[in-house]
């Protein structure tokens, strides 16, 4: 079994945002139980900023927040966190390895093909691969923006059978804990409706990125992978052994779905950012929704946005809800100008069709 288990910030970090090496123990110690059992373990986390502050002193009230400034943290804390998890895990007799990743390495297949060998051949190796972001160099607008995501494309990247996320509390509750001493554990979700995201609420913690909302983002990403998801503690006694052996309670369990998207359409789905809305009449939501369909020109009734020949774009009903994805094949302009065309009436040279059916995903 391989098991990628994912750890944040608000799990490793003290009130002033420094790494607690006790966290980072626990969870080597529990990595190293899993490894006993002959699974295989990818560890996705956060904490190069909080490894990099000390450094500079720029702990508690003098954190800085300009994204320069944290970037740069981010350069020093990055080796420094390494260093803690190289220690933990060698304390177990264990290897561990860096990998940085970028959006790029899930958007162009042979970047794709790069990372999943590295990875794989890591695994093959008996090492524990330590993934996070390449925060130093990211592209503001170009890059993940939290590590539950990246956990969800590891997953998908190296055929995980489980994906953990451990977080500060116990999982997906009813309600929001601090406004209702009722709130329960949802112990399984076997699929997403609004009443569930809306539970899940917006970011956590001041220093993290993520929150309940990106957790519950991520494990419908690795649903559509075919991965079980466990969100639960870090502080849980055995929460990792629990959550890879599928131990009733430990947390929120998120089931696989049925549909297991192959890479491609998972990178067109959650991997790259859209630049536009293309809004259909009902008869093409239908053809589309139906399976198998391109989407025509036809069909198209208005174009918001800007994009290129290549870009992602959304696709929305005529109420604005969005409903697919995909890959234009004609740019903002030339789509904008044909709306609403047949083929035949198209000129010359020019595919009748916006979005090609290979380019296309129909979204949950």
């Amino acid at each position: 079994m391989i098991a990628v288990i994912k750890i944040g910030t608000s799990s490793l970090t003290d009130d002033s945002g420094e790494i607690r090496h006790e966290a980072i123990a626990k969870l080597c110690a529990e990595v190293s139980g899993v490894r006993s059992n002959g699974d295989q373990v990818v560890i996705v986390t956060s904490g190069a900023i909080g490894a990099g502050l000390p450094a500079l002193g720029l702990g508690g009230p003098n954190r800085p927040t300009d994204s320069k400034t944290l970037q740069a943290v981010s350069a020093v804390g990055q080796s420094r966190l390494m260093a803690v998890y190289s220690e933990a895990l060698a304390h177990h007799g264990l290897v561990c390895g860096q990998v940085l990743l970028a959006p790029l390495d899930f958007v162009d297949r042979r970047q794709y093909l790069q990372a999943r060998g590295t990875l794989l051949r890591l695994l093959e190796l008996g090492v524990v691969p330590i993934v996070n972001e390449n925060d130093a160099v990211a592209d503001d607008e170009i890059r993940f923006g939290d590590n539950d995501r990246i956990a969800a494309l590891v997953s998908h990247l190296v055929d995980a059978d489980v994906m953990v996320l451990l977080t500060d509390i116990d999982g997906l509750l009813s309600a929001d804990p601090r406004l209702d001493p009722s709130a329960s554990l949802i112990e399984e979700i076997i699929d997403f409706d609004k009443e569930l995201e809306s539970i899940a609420g917006g970011p956590g913690s001041p220093g993290a990125s993520g929150g309940m909302a990106s957790k519950v983002s991520a494990a419908r990403i690795a649903a559509w992978s075919g991965v079980r998801t466990v969100i639960a503690a870090a502080h849980r006694d055995n929460v990792v052994a629990d959550s890879v052996n599928g131990v009733v309670g430990v947390g929120t369990t998120v089931l696989p779905h049925d549909r297991d998207l192959p890479a491609r359409k998972l990178w067109i789905a959650f991997a790259i950012g859209s630049r536009g809305v293309l809004t259909v009449d009902a008869g093409a939501r239908t053809a589309l929704e139906a399976g198998g369909s391109s989407l025509m020109l036809a069909g198209v009734l208005s174009v918001s946005g800007s994009f290129d020949v290549d870009d992602a774009v959304e696709v929305a009903n005529e109420s604005g809800d969005i409903f697919a994805k995909g890959l234009v094949r004609l740019n903002s302009a030339d789509t904008a100008s044909m709306l609403g065309r047949a083929s035949v009436d198209l000129p010359e040279g020019i595919a009748p069709f916006v979005i090609h059916a290979d380019d296309l995903v129909i979204l949950p």
